[in-house]
């Protein structure tokens, strides 16, 4: 057991650093921590998890694509004014339109482009930025278990099949976007009414007294209107819609895929896929593990689901290449591109040394939580919440927690219920999202308290999570 605490501490040490760190440093400290469990202590490497890493390469370079051809200005553009037609109601409008867009595009990292125009909004209004900046945010993140292409909900879909509980992308998505969406309402609602009006605020008055403060805050206008957009552009949005559209139909609809033969061995009643084309012999079969207690066949085998999404967003990215003139030049070195890959990085090095770890002490994992999640097994959103808080990566969360999940037994409507509790990195205000909308609310009020956690995004947050997982597991109990 000793062994086990130390190499724990080892994990949780490497998540620590790597979080301090931020960026790329997050997957490369946790190689170092794999690096030490397994040349030090002896450790089989685990499993990385490439099919959700392929997704995200995948998701991600169709986003930069669509934001390199200028298709992601335009909706902005929409979204800004939406945002102006109704002024006051910008404390809702901001977080549903932040929601909205991360659930199309599958990232939060879009609100960079949003977040000056919501402070521009409110500061013409009177309002104070940091009602519906900070719960802006929050929705940014939130919204991305409810996107039919983001790698949390492709990963839990994908791990749940592997573990007996077939649930299909847009039957998760049917499931957590209404409960997510509820909880983001009712944050803004409470956001509404949070701090003090401008008007009233001292430390806002003393800053304003300056006169080169006062031009700063009020003496510019940050639009997207005026930008002219171009036809292809919004021709690369109707390419990108039109693939999320494709990949929610087929994956209602599994049995109109294509189908291929694949040698596959009979281990009883189980099929274990092998690779198409080669002779398969029972030595070769022993050498691998399997005990083979039938005989080798062909079985035509239905293309999974995952491998379709990689294809379709491929194809969407090249036809916006070829079509709308996108440059994928631009698309690498635009924000949607970078921040994706980090988050590649974070999920190759943090997915692989969880799993390296928990695949050598599962069973002590399962001594000290077995019996608190068989009786109380909602208790395994605490362990969700926290796992986020140290990694900030939903996918990370679902991709290297998950397995865990199934092995404690604990039932996939469960683990359905509690998905909204894999965003809880707001907890921590070290996340990109939450310092650029510091940054980018040029009055002030948006802010990280003297004592870091009494931060701007913290009950917005707190509220977000706690109602969207009670609906959520609410839901998930009655339909699952």
């Amino acid at each position: 057991m000793l062994i086990t605490i130390i190499e724990l501490l080892i994990v949780l040490l490497a998540l620590y650093l790597g979080s301090r760190y931020g960026s790329l440093a997050l997957g490369a400290i946790a190689g170092l921590g794999l690096a030490i469990l397994v040349f030090d202590h002896g450790l089989r490497p685990g499993t990385p998890p490439t099919d959700v890493i392929y997704i995200i390469v995948a998701a991600v370079t169709c986003a930069g694509i669509l934001q390199a051809s200028g298709g992601m200005d335009w909706m902005i553009q929409i979204a800004e004014r939406t945002l102006r037609r109704h002024p006051r109601l910008i404390t809702i409008l901001a977080p549903a339109s932040t929601f909205f867009l991360t659930i199309v595009v599958g990232t939060g990292h879009v609100m960079y482009t949003l977040m000056p125009i919501i402070t521009d909004v409110a500061l013409k209004r009177g309002i104070r930025p940091e009602r519906p900046c900070a719960v802006a945010s929050v929705a940014s993140m939130l919204a991305i278990v409810c996107s039919p292409i983001s790698a949390a909900v492709v990963a839990f879909s994908t791990i749940s099949a592997l573990n007996g509980f077939h649930i299909t992308i847009p039957q998760i998505v049917a499931v957590t976007l209404p409960s997510c969406f509820m909880g983001i309402m009712v944050a803004a609602l409470w956001s509404t009414r949070r701090g003090l009006d401008l008007d009233k605020d001292p430390a806002f008055l003393a800053r304003i007294s300056d006169p080169a403060q006062r031009e700063y805050i009020y003496g510019r206008t940050i639009t997207m209107l005026d930008k002219k957009i171009d036809r292809k552009s919004k021709y690369a949005v109707g390419i990108f819609l039109a693939a999320v559209a494709i990949i929610i139909i087929l994956a209602f609809a599994q049995q109109i895929l294509p189908a291929y033969e694949q040698v596959v061995a009979v281990e009883g009643a189980k099929a274990v896929e092998l690779p198409t084309g080669k002779t398969v012999t029972p030595e070769a079969l022993a050498s691998a593990g399997i005990v083979m207690k039938g005989v080798t066949v062909k079985q035509m085998v239905t293309i999974k689901m995952y491998l379709v999404i990689q294809i379709i967003l491929i194809s969407a990215a090249a036809l916006m290449i070829i079509v709308c003139g996108a440059k994928p030049k631009n698309a690498v070195a635009d924000n949607v591109w970078q921040s994706g890959m980090v988050a590649v990085v974070a999920i190759y090095g943090i997915a692989w040394l969880s799993n390296t770890f928990f695949s050598a002490h599962m069973d002590d994992v399962e001594m000290l939580l077995g019996n608190m999640v068989a009786e109380h097994k909602w208790t395994v959103a605490l362990m969700f919440f926290i796992f986020s808080v140290l990694i900030n990566s939903q996918g990370a969360v679902i991709v290297s927690l998950l397995p865990v999940a199934y092995a404690l037994d604990i039932p996939g409507w469960v683990l359905l219920g509690v998905l909204p509790c894999a965003y809880g990195y707001f907890f921590l205000p070290n996340y990109p999202t939450d310092i650029a909308t510091v940054n980018m609310d040029r009055s002030g009020t948006t802010r990280i308290g003297r004592y870091v956690l009494n931060h701007s995004f913290m009950i917005p947050g707190l509220i977000s999570v706690a109602v969207s997982t009670l609906i959520c597991y609410t839901l998930a109990g009655i339909f699952y």
